[in-house]
């Protein structure tokens, strides 16, 4: 709810949602800002929630710049009809996974992180599994 009063303090709007849901346990409404600028809280940080925000841009530029202009690089996510357009734009995400026409579609091959201050190192992938049997290595011999 602090993220939620923070975009509203801020002059953001709440298009839907925004409000407790249930009595116990951390739950809201799915919610929608509308009407937010680069530099309030609930577009600068990582909301870990349903908790969207709707941002105007003049153009791909515009939208990259305000992409990229956060502390965080989780994960993006690119909707378009020219499929190729999409992939450009998303190689030029600081996303630690850029997903085109889709989210949170994963596989056990690649691996997944973020950038910047969104996580450290990979999860999933030889990556990730090299890192697993050397620390389980580690363990076994005592060090």
């Amino acid at each position: 709810m602090g993220y939620i009063n923070s975009g509203i303090e801020q002059g953001a709007t709440v298009h839907l949602g925004g409000k407790r849901h249930g009595t116990e346990g951390y739950w809201i409404e799915p919610t929608i800002f509308t009407d937010t600028r680069p530099d309030m809280q609930i577009v600068q940080e990582e909301i870990f929630g349903p908790v969207c925000t709707v941002i105007k841009f003049e153009d791909e530029d515009d939208v990259l710049r305000q992409a990229n202009d956060t502390l965080y690089g989780l994960a993006a996510a690119v909707f378009t009809n020219d499929i190729t357009r999409g992939i450009q734009i998303a190689h030029k995400l600081h996303a630690g996974t850029a997903w085109v026409n889709c989210v949170n579609s994963l596989h056990p091959n690649v691996p997944f992180g973020g950038y910047k201050q969104s996580g450290i190192g990979r999860e999933l992938g030889e990556y990730a599994l090299n890192k697993w049997v050397f620390f389980f290595l580690m363990v076994i011999a005592g060090v």
